[in-house]
């Protein structure tokens, strides 16, 4: 019944309409940043809705909880602010509020918000409940407590298909050392019984999804706002003993430097996993990375794409096709140099960009904005960033996310304007800092 995951990675030269980019700096219809983090999203007839923490006051206090709709899970419109700061309250704008997600209660008509509750210091480590009639609300605060008198920090909520449309907290307890799931009520305003407990496996961002009758949790352990290789368990009910911990894909890529928010199940059978690129000390520049997951082998597995398009009737998937060029195939200035190790692309690279070293690739172009990914390698603790300039016109910044210990690329988006015919991109041009070494880039016309 399901199509092939080979199938649904099926490559395309042309371009395509309504492209997700992992990574990039995502905008809404005004143009401005989409400040949606630890993501919820829900579907009210062809209506997509996405409820997450706003980080443009750059803190980690609450400001609000935003709502953005679409009808492609692309192009998304700002709304009205779902939840806002209540003074005197555990939402006050001295608190936490974190990972928005929204039920829809059938028998109440009313949509339901849970969300991660705190103090400053991440003591009171509780949830908080809203309600609403419209999914963007505004919602009504109803209040902040220990679920059955446990702490909770990362949380999320699944709701099964059941005829009752039973819910479920999912969360991180116990100092985040054991993972917990507990029953909610029949007007999701509380929990009833704790279901099943994870003891010791110090998990967080959490989310769930059935599939033909499987119950898959997807989570990431505990590293800070540094990201970790996120895991999956599995279980034939959701109160039954999980499987043993897997990863989502190559440890190394550390979820391709991001911690699960939400997982969206498609028509297809497969998902699409909605992850967070988290940049501590700028939370507002902080990206999403939307993949597809998969389980073409019988169990999860998240596939890296540059580009890609999803079609939401059939839940079948593209990834688009680019022409790579090499970066030690460029014109090097300065202090740039080529470096040698297996784990590049073509076995080179160029480093030592930026503070007088730079290097210049000529590229094709087709006289419209286009997407070009850029492979970096920084073994930092902290992010750098990168001039990048098109024939010689003003620089624009990007910005490079730290791929950690050992030599691990990623991929960093930007869009660009590339004339019709030849262009040249220049790295690391201007710049009194160091950036990311840089091992290739792809340029795709997908659009």
């Amino acid at each position: 019944m399901r199509t092939t995951f080979y199938a649904l990675l099926t490559l395309c030269s042309t371009a395509l309409a309504a492209v997700i980019v992992p990574g990039a700096a995502w905008t809404d219809t005004s143009g401005n940043s989409i400040q949606a983090h630890g993501a919820g999203i829900i579907q009210v007839g062809s209506t997509y809705y996405w409820l997450g923490e706003d980080k443009a006051k750059n803190s980690t206090l609450f400001s609000a909880v935003s709502c953005y709709t679409s009808s492609d899970l692309v192009s998304w419109t700002r709304q009205n602010n779902a939840l806002t700061p209540i003074a005197g309250t555990m939402i006050s704008s001295s608190n936490v509020v974190e990972r928005p997600k929204v039920l829809y209660n059938k028998a109440n008509a009313e949509y339901v918000m849970w969300f991660h509750s705190d103090t400053e210091d991440y003591g009171a480590a509780m949830v908080g409940v809203a309600v609403a009639k419209t999914p963007c609300g505004p919602y009504t605060y109803k209040g902040s407590f220990a679920p059955l008198g446990a702490q909770s920090r990362d949380e999320s909520v699944f709701q099964d298909d059941d005829a009752d449309q039973t819910a479920y907290l999912l969360y991180a307890s116990d100092n985040n050392a054991d993972f917990k799931i507990s029953k909610m009520d029949t007007n999701y305003y509380n929990v009833t019984q704790q279901v099943n407990e994870l003891a010791g496996a110090t998990l967080e961002a959490p989310g769930m999804i059935k599939r033909d009758g499987v119950y898959w949790l997807f989570a990431s352990h505990t590293s800070g706002w540094s990201p970790n290789p996120n895991k999956y368990f599995s279980a034939s009910s959701i109160s039954s003993t999980f499987s043993a911990q897997a990863d989502l894909t190559a440890e190394a890529t550390n979820t391709f430097y991001s911690q699960n928010a939400y997982d969206w199940p498609l028509a297809s059978g497969n998902a699409i996993y909605m992850g967070d690129r988290w940049n501590a000390n700028v939370p507002s520049i902080s990206s999403y990375i939307w993949l597809p997951l998969s389980w073409a082998t019988g169990v999860s597995q998240l596939t890296w794409a540059d580009v890609w398009s999803v079609d939401l009737a059939t839940g079948a998937w593209t990834i688009a096709t680019g022409t790579t060029y090499q970066a030690e195939a460029g014109v090097r200035s300065g202090s740039s140099t080529i470096l040698s190790n297996s784990a590049y692309s073509n076995g080179e690279a160029v480093g030592y960009l930026g503070n007088g070293g730079s290097v210049t690739i000529t590229v094709q172009g087709i006289g419209a904005e286009q997407w070009v990914s850029c492979y970096i390698a920084n073994g930092d603790s902290t992010w750098r960033n990168s001039t990048v300039s098109v024939n010689g016109g003003t620089p624009i910044v990007m910005q490079q996310p730290s791929t950690g210990g050992g030599l691990v690329i990623l991929s960093v988006p930007i869009k660009l304007n590339l004339k019709s015919g030849s262009n040249t991109i220049t790295f690391g041009a201007g710049q009194s800092n160091y950036a990311a070494d840089l091992d290739k880039i792809v340029v795709y016309t997908a659009t």
